[in-house]
């Protein structure tokens, strides 16, 4: 391996750092971390969940509406950033947090992943990814050292090494095992082209595929180079869920305690908490906005699909209990929007979306401070118990790869 890296780790000087992270607890049966992640925007609570702003926007809210539901950190995207408005723009306005009215925590995503979502739009080599701009055609590449310039433009206070994707599906060892390698050398790249180490968090990311070996192998080499965060990349693609278990589970386990761990794309509800008790902390994904806009509310016990004639006369809120602006009471300060407006309008408005966005990013905030907040006080497996027996109406329904990685640590959500 050391063969296919471009410098020796241990010639480097330690990455600087622009964060702090304390972990607070660890659960005594589980994996699971609770643990506070300090950024130059502000505090954040892990674990925690990312709603993803892909153009310096989330779509359905505005920023003073994201922040009600106590969101302190989002996700921009470099490739699109990069296109419009442009590294100009952005050095001109000062940044995105200022561009988008944005005074927490960002996130930005390298651009790495638009190798598998625009496949038919790019070519990857040593020197970087050529794209052709969805927007005109117009080419574009992408280099280590152009996507870290680009994010020191965007001035985000967590950046993403450019890494090599490949779909976790492709039947190609030969081309996973290249990818991978090439990831930590295009690290080390990022490393080297990083002007702002002392504002803005580099983290890693540990591609290998399905195969464990690899993983392990990528976890060494990434682990030596001390960047402040690490992530695990190339999964939620299609693969099998105990698979994308089985390599959540090995990385971890590898990872040091003292960083934070993020599994990038990921955001349907099971797959966040089985994600938390293999001891991950940070995870995203537009599941939750792009599910609203096709009039479905998340909730404790599933999606709920109010465009269903089901809802028509139905004049609860969305989730009782619910503390999100959405649902909430007038007289509790909040709009008091019952699942027949939703149904009403989720057809027809665009305000139909917008309510159910502010809804299910609360819902999934509030999921994973629940979730912090059972690790804090050591209860963490009869948590697990409440929220897959709400979830699948009785906890011995959870599928079987629920129940399986729960296993693996210790929770049997079989046993009474």
């Amino acid at each position: 391996m050391s063969a296919s890296t471009s410098a020796s780790p241990a010639a480097r000087k330690t990455m600087p750092s622009a964060l702090t992270f304390d972990l607070h607890v660890k659960c005594s049966t589980t994996k699971a971390r609770a643990s506070t992640l300090h950024l130059p925007h502000g505090a954040v609570p892990l674990p925690i969940f990312m709603p993803v702003a892909t153009q310096a926007s989330l779509k359905g809210l505005t920023y003073d509406q994201l922040k009600q539901t106590g969101c302190m950190l989002c996700l921009n995207n470099t490739y699109h950033l990069g296109l419009k408005p442009g590294q100009a723009v952005l050095d001109e306005v000062g940044g995105s947090h200022k561009l988008q009215g944005w005074d927490r925590n960002i996130l930005t995503d390298s651009g790495g992943f638009q190798m598998v979502s625009l496949l038919e739009l790019a070519t990857v080599t040593e020197e970087g990814v050529r794209f052709l701009s969805p927007h005109d055609g117009s080419p574009m590449l992408l280099t280590p050292e152009h996507s870290i310039s680009l994010q020191n433009s965007i001035g985000s206070d967590i950046i993403m090494q450019l890494d090599d994707v490949i779909a976790t599906t492709s039947p190609d060892h030969a081309r996973i095992k290249e990818a991978m390698e090439r990831s930590v050398r295009w690290l080390d790249r990022c490393i080297d082209a990083h002007k702002n180490p002392e504002k803005q968090n580099l983290f890693c990311i540990i591609q290998g595929g399905l195969d464990l070996d690899l993983r392990k192998k990528c976890c060494d080499e990434m682990v030596a180079r001390d960047t402040p965060g690490i992530a695990i990349g190339g999964l939620s693609g299609g693969e099998a869920k105990d698979d994308f278990c089985k390599v959540v589970g090995t990385c971890t386990q590898l990872l040091p305690d003292h960083k934070p761990r993020y599994v990038m794309g990921v955001g349907y509800p099971e797959d966040l908490i089985v994600g938390v008790t293999l001891g991950a902390d940070m995870f995203d994904c537009v599941w939750p906005t792009r599910t609203a806009r096709f009039g479905n509310a998340v909730t404790p016990t599933g999606t709920l699909n109010l465009r269903h004639k089901s809802y028509a006369e139905d004049f609860a809120p969305v989730q009782d209990g619910c503390t999100c602006a959405c649902c909430r009471p007038t007289n509790q300060g909040g709009l008091g929007i019952t699942r027949a407006y939703i149904h009403h309008l989720a057809s027809k408005e665009t305000v139909g979306a917008h309510l159910l966005t502010i809804h299910n990013v609360h819902y999934l905030l509030s999921l994973m401070g629940s979730a912090r907040q059972a690790i804090l006080e050591d209860q963490f497996p009869a948590f697990l118990h409440k929220f897959f027996g709400d979830l699948y109406g009785d906890k011995s329904k959870s599928p079987q790869w629920v129940i399986d990685a729960l296993r693996g640590v210790g929770v049997d959500l079989l046993s009474d």
